[in-house]
């Protein structure tokens, strides 16, 4: 019989492509990866993957176990929500995925909160732009700008954040100051990068930018809050974030974007007294006012 604790391995590389990237996620080495592969193969009587110089393509073979192997994944994570929904205890660990800004400025402050009031708790804190997979308890809890539908996820707004646009001192002496309704002419724009990136940008916080010159794109708003202050250039930014430097001046106030953050985790574990503790910090340091 087949030694289904390998479907996880199998599913891992399905997903990435790359005994390098299965190995990653899985948290484990290469070889591993490689070897339980080839022994759900021996089991299985069957190839699975087709290798190729740059990436491992499923078979037919390899194609028909994928939902299967899906089955089961879902029903042993099902399994662990349900348990740890269950306990009350105050110790273990606790996932989070959110992006390196948030961190920076709300998610750290809550943790450290966390650490002084239940030492027994761990916080294994995931930065990242992508959005982590709560079904698949790839983490516990995320906090997200993007309000997902799941039905079997709970979400709460922890607040509603303010962008503007800005510039540094330096930059702004050397180019000038863009006003309003200049369309950013002879100007230059960091901004974030796109999935499919456009040759241009077409606004910042609703102000045109047709003309203005696109000189970096970058993936999270840490990097433009550290190119704008660099100097590179006009940037939309979190207010939370831009705020706090002394460098950065905003310009065109009456143009600015709002949008929401929120938390999200999995109906299963939401009641988790640990789960629950590192909720109520995060809603602490969005809103000090909520006793």
């Amino acid at each position: 019989m087949p030694n289904w604790d390998h479907a996880r391995f199998f599913l891992a590389l399905v997903r990435s492509g790359t005994l390098r990237s299965a190995a990653r996620q899985l948290n484990v080495d290469q070889a591993t990866v490689g070897r339980r592969l080839v022994a759900l193969e021996d089991e299985l009587g069957a190839r699975l993957f087709l290798r190729t110089p740059s990436l491992y393509v499923l078979t037919p073979a390899g194609e028909a176990l994928v939902e299967p192997a899906e089955v089961i994944e879902r029903s042993i994570v099902q399994m662990e929500r349900r348990v740890l929904g269950l306990d009350e205890r105050l110790t273990g660990s606790v996932r989070l995925a959110t992006t390196d800004s948030l961190a920076k400025r709300y998610v750290l402050p809550a943790i450290a909160s966390i650490r002084k009031q239940h030492p027994g708790i761990e916080v294994d804190c995931l930065t990242s732009q992508d959005i982590a997979n709560l079904t698949r308890r790839e983490a516990d809890i995320a906090i997200r700008t993007l309000r997902p539908e799941a039905p079997d996820l709970i979400v709460r707004r922890l607040a509603t954040l303010e962008t503007g646009i800005y510039a540094s001192r330096a930059y702004l002496t050397s180019r000038g100051t863009p006003v309003f309704g200049s369309d950013f002419t002879s100007h230059d724009l960091v901004v974030y990068r796109q999935k499919v990136a456009p040759t241009g940008c077409s606004a910042l916080c609703g102000e045109p930018a047709a003309s203005g010159r696109v000189v970096l794109r970058a993936s999270s708003s840490v990097t433009l809050v550290d190119a704008a202050v660099a100097g590179i250039g006009v940037a939309e930014l979190p207010c939370y974030r831009a705020d706090a430097e002394a460098e950065l001046v905003r310009i065109i106030p009456d143009r600015s974007a709002d949008f929401d953050v929120w938390l999200v985790a999995h109906a299963d574990l939401y009641k988790t007294a640990r789960i629950q503790v590192v909720i109520d910090a995060l809603v602490q340091q969005f809103d000090p006012k909520i006793s």
